[in-house]
């Protein structure tokens, strides 16, 4: 038996590394949970690991390990059916339907996916209602802090346990059955979901680096209600932040609060009770303005908030033909008298005030032109709210001006890649190393580029050469381009992702 001080000393801890909350009616499980990792940290009793754990270095690493028998990762295939059924009848229908005729892309992100059920009961859900979603840019990013979960989930071999309560043409139409009588989920549908090691308490969200940005709807069940409430607060921002205006959260019916997402609006279907992100509102609007490119004449037009986004095209020889209420020239917008800085720009996109920044960057061009900071920083403002054309033209505009900068072919990389232009994406990520070699992060995304292809062999190269890099950084130190990841952090998710990665060769052996 662990005494009350080290106890005390451990949950605190825990909390302050995953936000994970033990006060002392919960200290039980507690208890449970360091007996659980004691045995896998190689100690006989949970007393001399306690002892272990707070007088040692404690890497991220073990922490996961010890948050991993703190939380309970057992689930099953469409669990609290009852929204699923909203999302099936009515949250689903309603986003295919409004991008029918643009942008044909979904993005879902499972949070705390824990083994897989619920990530691939999306996937299931998605083939049953709309089979033609082929064409479609779809995806389903399914996140946890556990490797050993996310390397189970990666097989997406289940027994019959997954499946109590589920209807019968679930296993018989997506899955077949092994050699050992278990049940793996058919490969087209396997393939719709990307498995990712993320914690919600540490790693940066919305991020293009994992993926985490433009989601429509986010599933975070059964999670929250193991945070601390200042912790659970910054999870529940984050969330609002990745999503798209008119996005949804979905938690469990425990988790429910209109207390807990004052930033949402809530939506009751039948009792079931879903977050919305309404959608911003309209403030303010920019009329047509002119720069400079290196010499070549393009410009911003049309600027709307009713629209969300502006147009910028190569076009010298239009600027006169570019209409206005009384068909006159457009006169010279005059020159602000205090300058909007980049600074107050990031600083909004950083808060996820995307709006906000969205204008600011274009005073900053009504004063300096085309600086390609303030594009490349449009470009990310644009790919956290899911405008991935207008975020490429920000991105290529910038290449234009900076032809040498490897992070500017590294985010037009990432934001193809968001739109399944894989091989384009490739291309991309190899200029950025040709121009430097030694990028950590164009390498990392490479590796996941190939392993999205199933080139499982590659990405294992792709992986080891980043980890090579990062070997010569100091662990604390933050990686240029990743947002706020350290070169430690990045070490760990590597490190998990070559478990998954080695958990599909095996399955391939077998």
């Amino acid at each position: 038996m662990v005494s009350d001080i080290p106890l005390s000393q451990i949950s605190d801890l825990v909390t302050a590394r995953t936000g994970l909350r033990f006060p002392r009616e919960r200290w039980d499980d507690l208890q449970r949970g360091i007996e659980g990792s004691a045995k896998e940290f190689g100690f006989d009793d949970a007393e001399s690991c306690v002892h272990w754990l707070l007088s040692s270095s404690l890497t991220r690493d073990k922490i996961e390990i010890l948050a991993s028998h703190l939380t309970v990762g057992e689930t099953y295939f469409f669990r609290e059916e009852k929204g699923f059924r909203v999302l099936e009848e009515d949250i689903l229908p309603e986003l295919i339907a409004s991008r029918r005729r643009g942008e044909q892309r979904l993005r879902i992100w499972s949070a705390g996916c824990a083994t897989g059920e619920e990530p691939y009961s999306i996937a299931i859900l998605l083939d049953k209602i709309s089979p033609d979603l082929n064409n479609w840019n779809i995806t389903i990013l399914a996140t946890d802090i556990n490797p050993r979960f996310l390397q189970r989930a990666s097989l997406g071999i289940y027994g019959e346990w997954s499946f109590r309560g589920c209807p019968q043409w679930v296993k018989e139409k997506y899955f077949k059955k092994t050699k050992d009588g278990r049940f793996e989920i058919v490969h087209g549908t396997k393939k719709m979901v990307i498995f990712f090691h993320h914690n919600l308490a540490e790693d940066p969200y919305p991020s293009l680096l994992n993926n985490t940005n433009a989601m429509d709807v986010i599933f975070c069940r059964n999670v929250l209600m193991y945070f601390a409430p200042e912790q659970a607060n910054k999870v529940i921002q984050g969330f609002y932040d990745c999503l798209t205006d008119g996005g949804w959260l979905i938690v469990s019916p425990s988790e429910a609060s209109h207390v807990l997402y004052p930033q949402f609006t809530g939506v009751n279907y039948s009792g079931v009770v879903l977050y919305r992100k309404e959608v911003a509102s309209s403030k303010s609007r920019v009329s047509s303005l002119k720069f400079k490119v290196e010499g070549l004449e393009s410009q911003v037009t049309g600027y709307d908030r009713e629209e969300t986004h502006f147009k910028i095209e190569d076009a010298s020889d239009k600027w006169e033909k570019i209409p206005t209420p009384d068909h006159r020239l457009p006169t010279p917008v005059p020159r602000l008298p205090t300058p909007v800085t980049y600074e107050e720009a990031l600083l909004l996109y950083s808060q996820g005030h995307y709006v906000e920044a969205e204008e600011k960057v274009i005073e900053i061009f009504l004063h300096d032109g085309a600086n390609p900071k303030a594009m490349v920083l449009l470009a990310r403002v644009y790919a956290n709210q899911g405008k991935l054309s207008e975020a490429l033209d920000c991105c290529r505009k910038a290449i234009t001006t900076d032809k040498l900068n490897p992070g500017y072919y590294y985010l037009l990389a990432t934001i193809l890649q968001e739109q399944n232009q894989l091989d384009e994406a490739a291309v991309s990520l190899k200029q950025a190393l040709y121009v430097e070699q030694d990028f950590a992060l164009a390498h990392f995304a490479l590796g996941n580029l190939t392993l999205q292809q199933r080139k499982l062999q590659e990405a294992r190269k792709h992986f080891e050469n980043a980890l090579s890099l990062l070997d010569t950084c100091q662990q604390e130190d933050i990686l240029p381009e990743s947002e706020g990841m350290t070169a430690g952090r990045l070490m760990e998710i590597i490190t998990a992702i070559k478990l998954q990665v080695a958990g599909r060769k095996m399955q391939v052996r077998t």
